[in-house]
C-alpha cells in the first residue's frame, strides 16, 4: 500500500505507551498493510506502530515465514535464555547486544480480532521480545550489555577458548 516514515531515535513517540485496540477498522486494516510494507522496504523482520507514529498496540514480523500480525499482544511465558546482537529500523545502522528468552509464548489477535497464541524460538522470540517491547517504550539500548557499535561491527572471535 505505502511506505511510511520510520520514526528515529530520539522522537518522543517510542516512548510513550501505547493504547489498545477495541476494533478493527479500516484505517487499522490500512495501517497493518503499510507497516508491513514499511518493514519489507527497510528490510527488518519487524515494525511496531509506534516507530511508523501511531500509539497503538500493533506490530508486524516476518522472520522468513510470512507476515505475523499481533494486535493487542502480549507474552504469556518466556524461558531459556540467548545472548546476541540486535539492530533497530529506529536505530539504522547500529545494533548492541542483548540477552533475550531463547523461548517464547504469546497470545494477539489478528485482523479479525480473533485471538490466538504462538510460540517461537530463537529469532522470532527474539522479535517479539523486541517488538513488543515498543509497545510499552523500550528500546533494545534499554536492556543493552556493553557499547552500541556500528552494524558493520565484526567481533574478531565470538568463539570462547
Amino acid at each position: 500500500m505505502a511506505i511510511r516514515k520510520i520514526r528515529e531515535f530520539g522522537d518522543s513517540v517510542l516512548r510513550k505507551e501505547c493504547k489498545e485496540v477495541k476494533e478493527v477498522t479500516g484505517r487499522i486494516r490500512t495501517l497493518v498493510e503499510d507497516m508491513i510494507d514499511t518493514m519489507y522496504e527497510a528490510n527488518g523482520v519487524g515494525l511496531a506502530a509506534p516507530q511508523v507514529g501511531v500509539i497503538k498496540r500493533i506490530v508486524v514480523i516476518d522472520v522468513g515465514d510470512g507476515p505475523i500480525i499481533m494486535i493487542n499482544p502480549k507474552i504469556l511465558e518466556a524461558d531459556g535464555e540467548q545472548y546476541g546482537t540486535e539492530g533497530c529500523l529506529s536505530l539504522a545502522g547500529k545494533m548492541g547486544y542483548v540477552r533475550r528468552p531463547n523461548h517464547v509464548k504469546a497470545c494477539a489477535y489478528d485482523l479479525d480480532m480473533n485471538y490466538y497464541e504462538i510460540e517461537g524460538e530463537e529469532l522470532l522470540a527474539r522479535a517479539i521480545c523486541h517488538e513488543l517491547d515498543h509497545l510499552d517504550g523500550v528500546l533494545y539500548i534499554d536492556r543493552m550489555e556493553g557499547d552500541l557499535m556500528d552494524s558493520n561491527f565484526t567481533p574478531e572471535s565470538d568463539d570462547e577458548e
